[in-house]
């Protein structure tokens, strides 16, 4: 395959991580015919991970050929997109017919991101500087959580055009790590609540081939 990573940033995802057995399956760099990373922050461009590294221009088209590309991944970016009919656009114009759009996101409804709608874009470094000391402020980017919910994924990606096996789903609770009351705390609320209100968005659409 040949993929490209939408949002790739600088690989601190990869390389700060306290698992080494998560960054060995998430590493696809050897693992597929190539990798391209793309980001509108330079910091891309010292990406380690990728074969190739591209900074892009915030709104603009991306610098591939229609069907470039067998799958794009979008790691932790949708939450950051402003113009959702632009991204989408873009997605499907690379993507082969029959590729995969790969992305996960906090879902809109669950903890992470109902907290990040009432506090202003102007307060999430501080906050986030509290609950993840580890977390560099370069590394916080202003959301907008304008793909956060199914129903504005299909908005955005349309039915007919996609086969859509995306899902929500609880990873580990997000910033209270630190805290073993907070993690009790919150895994009783998930355990609670229904499946609309976990944190994690697992989107997995394929562009269907044409008729």
């Amino acid at each position: 395959m040949t993929v490209l990573d939408y949002g790739a940033g600088r690989g601190q995802q990869l390389q700060e991580t306290d698992a080494p057995f998560r960054s060995g399956l998430t590493r696809l760099q050897g693992k597929v015919a190539k990798l391209v990373g793309v980001d509108i922050d330079p910091a891309v461009l010292d990406n380690p991970f990728m074969d190739e590294k591209q900074v892009i221009e915030l709104g603009a088209r991306l610098p591939f050929a229609d069907d470039s590309f067998d799958m794009v991944l979008a790691d932790w970016v949708l939450e950051h997109v402003d113009n959702p009919d632009q991204f989408s656009a873009e997605v499907t114009r690379v993507l082969k017919p029959g590729g995969w759009f790969c992305a996960r996101t906090p879902n809109r409804w669950g903890m992470t991101g109902i907290g990040a709608n009432f506090i202003p874009n102007s307060l999430h470094t501080r906050l986030l500087g509290r609950l993840q000391q580890e977390r560099e402020e370069v590394d916080v980017f202003p959301t907008a959580y304008k793909l956060n919910t199914k129903r504005r994924l299909r908005r955005h990606f349309r039915v007919h055009d996609w086969d859509d096996y995306s899902f929500i789903a609880n990873g580990d609770p997000p910033y209270v790590q630190r805290s073993v009351a907070a993690m009790r705390l919150v895994n009783l609320a998930w355990r609670l609540l229904p499946a609309s209100f976990h944190t994690v968005f697992n989107i997995f659409m394929r562009k269907r081939q044409a008729d």
